[in-house]
């Protein structure tokens, strides 16, 4: 499955159903924490192999809603079109199953990248690179150019959770945004979901050749994976949040918002849990029992994003002064 959790637009919040919408009663499920011993605040992985995530706002696969919605491989934007996944089946997340985070390898970024890490810092040496955001433009120019795809590139190849985001303009509106919480190997990862993003996100058409000059290209890698009791046990800005609940029709669901999404919103934290409730699916009005019921699982994220023009000077100062970095296609616009 494919899941979005990347922005959305300015949306009104209200925990009274959108109008149009059926009312229904509140789902229950079992209260998410009856016992300590169900909290484990330790690293979680979520989500079995596969499990496809549309990155700002929600699973994918919900078309016009903007969510991203987990069903099928399908956008996860930030900052334009949409917002919460909603994962339908639900998403086998296996919150319990321990999330081992690869120890931190890689290049420094350069100056003309922006990174954003929602880790403590000093912590832990950063993993994300302007270099991987690199090869996802390198990716999506050799797939619309028709050209052999680029080969094996030179920065770490350990499994992480990870979402690529596509923006574009100025006013870097969202374009495509998907990514999984199962650990994937970076090289085959990152270039299975620049397509899936660009191209399979359900809420926009596949990208052009003449966007590409538009474009910003974001990479995240996920980790701290952390289930816990209370669903405001968190922090705006720096936690992305996964939230599972049983909806009126007695269905689980599922979606996800990465760590800048509330921020960028302006969103407390009650209206980041219900925005994505709804986006999840959730139509009945929303009270603070039922948010109660939530299962929430939070994490964080190393984020480097990269625009057209950036990643065009990074690869040719890199491989006409010092040639590291991957092969360069043979691109005329390099010449």
């Amino acid at each position: 499955m494919a899941a979005g959790c990347c922005g959305v637009k300015k949306q009104k919040l209200s925990s009274s159903p959108p109008s149009g919408s059926g009312g229904g009663g509140g789902a229950s499920s079992s209260s998410h924490c009856s016992g300590e011993s169900q909290c484990r605040a330790g690293e979680l992985g979520l989500g079995g192999a596969g499990t496809r995530l549309n990155g700002l706002g929600g699973l994918t696969g919900g078309g016009s809603s903007g969510g991203c919605t987990l069903s099928g491989p399908q956008g996860c934007g930030g900052g334009g079109g949409g917002g919460g996944i909603s994962l339908a089946p639900p998403l086998s997340c296996g919150v319990g199953t321990l999330l081992s985070t690869p120890a931190a390898a890689t290049a420094p970024s350069p100056s003309s990248s922006s990174a954003a890490s929602s880790s403590s810092p000093g912590s832990r040496k950063m993993v994300v690179s302007a270099e991987m955001c690199c090869f996802c433009f390198d990716v999506l120019y050799c797939h619309l150019y028709g050209y052999q795809q680029p080969r094996t590139p030179r920065f770490t190849n350990e499994p992480y959770p990870l979402f690529v985001t596509w923006k574009i303009g100025r006013d870097k509106r969202l374009r495509g945004c998907i990514g999984t919480f199962s650990a994937m190997n970076l090289h085959s990862g990152l270039r299975e979901y620049t397509l899936t993003s660009a191209l399979k996100d359900s809420r926009f058409p596949p990208m052009t050749r003449d966007e590409l000059p538009r474009l910003f290209c974001s990479v995240s890698l996920l980790t701290n994976f952390e289930d816990v009791c209370d669903y405001l046990d968190w922090e705006v800005g720096v936690h992305g949040i996964r939230i599972e609940f049983i909806n009126e029709k007695g269905s689980k669901r599922t979606a996800t918002y990465l760590p800048e999404v509330a921020k960028e919103q302006g969103w407390d934290h009650i209206q980041t849990i219900d925005s994505l409730l709804r986006k999840g699916g959730y139509k009945a009005p929303i009270t603070n029992e039922f948010r109660k019921t939530i299962k929430l699982t939070r994490y964080r994220s190393e984020k480097m994003t990269l625009s057209y023009a950036e990643y065009l000077a990074h690869r040719q100062h890199h491989h006409f002064q010092n040639g590291i970095g991957h092969p360069l296609p043979p691109y005329n616009h390099y010449s």
